[in-house]
């Protein structure tokens, strides 16, 4: 009897693994990327319901440099998923927020950061096994 956990290959479905091809001039890879990378996820997780200014993602980002913050957000901006709003004030001011699009996004993403929260344990689990029977096998 087939696993209730595999795919019916009978289902509709328009999804197609193959289209993350590893090519680098393959666009769903390049966004796909983009928008999983460390830096973009915390800057679109942060932005969710308001705006910040530069200084307040970094503050709120342990780790990030003023140079990654920066390409980050530019990253984001050209691919439409944030904002860039320059007041003009001595000193000058630049807020940054999700676009419509990014907010669809954020969507996503925090339905992925609620699948971890509810499997970590078991993904510990999983890691403290696999780690034991590396040791086992290495001595």
């Amino acid at each position: 009897m087939e696993s209730p956990d595999r795919c019916d290959s009978t289902m509709e479905d328009d999804y197609d693994v193959r289209q993350w091809d590893t090519r680098e001039d393959c666009e769903v890879r390049q966004i796909l990327d983009r928008i999983a990378d460390k830096w973009s996820l915390l800057v679109i997780a942060l932005l969710d319901c308001q705006s910040l200014r530069f200084t307040q993602l970094r503050r709120e980002i342990d780790g990030v440099s003023q140079r990654m913050l920066s390409v980050t957000l530019r990253q984001l901006e050209r691919d439409g998923l944030v904002t860039r709003t320059v007041h003009p004030v001595v000193p000058p001011r630049v807020d940054y927020a999700l676009t419509p699009l990014g907010r669809t996004l954020h969507q996503t993403i925090k339905t992925l950061v609620t699948w971890t929260e509810e499997h970590q344990q078991e993904i510990a689990a999983a890691r403290a096994a696999y780690d034991e029977r590396r040791e086992m096998m290495e001595s």
